[in-house]
């Protein structure tokens, strides 16, 4: 027996989100049955501000939701701040990992989003080039910070930015091992995350 198109149609949407199977996904629709209308208007209406709201920064392409003031230079509030230290660029795989190395508040360098692990995601490269350009056209930076997860496809994403990143004779630093192999930054408590950033070489 097959669900009805319109219930179908949102499993299969709900199905592409990361770790959402069939099952959770179809358990997602019949909560919208029963939930009443007005749930489901703020729910239309939040996902609709989101892609006209939420804008990613030129530089590091973290989220930011604009403002007056934000409008106008289309830099989130890290890369706007004139405190932050130049020098250092941090390169993380995710935004999440972002928002864990800011929860310490032992960082005060600016940061670059990759998308994800080095490699071809659906025809898609992931920021290399990009952040080559920001490498290129900023020099006051004098180290690269590579703050990848501590998986198999982080390390090797890491090894391949080394060797990406060499040629423009910057110092390049890894964060310690203070981190457990397999594990990622968003997960990492706030101590070990703090010795890992410390500990760099």
């Amino acid at each position: 027996m097959n669900y009805p198109p319109s219930i179908q149609k949102l499993i299969d949407l709900f199905s592409k989100f990361p770790t959402v199977g069939p099952k959770t996904a179809a358990r997602f629709v019949f909560y919208l049955l029963k939930s009443d209308k007005k749930e489901i208007d703020e729910l239309i209406y939040s996902l609709s501000n989101l892609k006209t709201n939420i804008k990613s920064c030129f530089f590091c392409f973290k989220s930011f939701e604009l403002t007056a003031s934000s409008k106008n230079n289309g830099f989130c509030k890290i890369c706007s701040d004139a405190s932050r230290d130049k020098s250092q660029l941090c390169i993380i795989e995710k935004e999440t990992d972002l928002l864990a190395i800011e929860k310490i508040k032992k960082y005060r360098g600016r940061y670059f989003i990759l998308d994800g692990i080095v490699k071809k995601q659906g025809g898609k490269e992931t920021r290399i080039k990009e952040l080559k350009k920001r490498i290129k056209n900023n020099p006051e930076i004098k180290e690269i910070i590579i703050a990848t997860n501590s998986t198999t496809e982080g390390e090797a994403t890491a090894l391949y930015l080394e060797r990406e990143l060499k040629f423009f004779n910057k110092k390049i630093t890894r964060l310690a091992r203070g981190l457990p192999m397999g594990g990622e930054l968003e997960y990492a408590d706030n101590e070990t995350l703090k010795n890992a950033l410390e500990g760099r070489k």
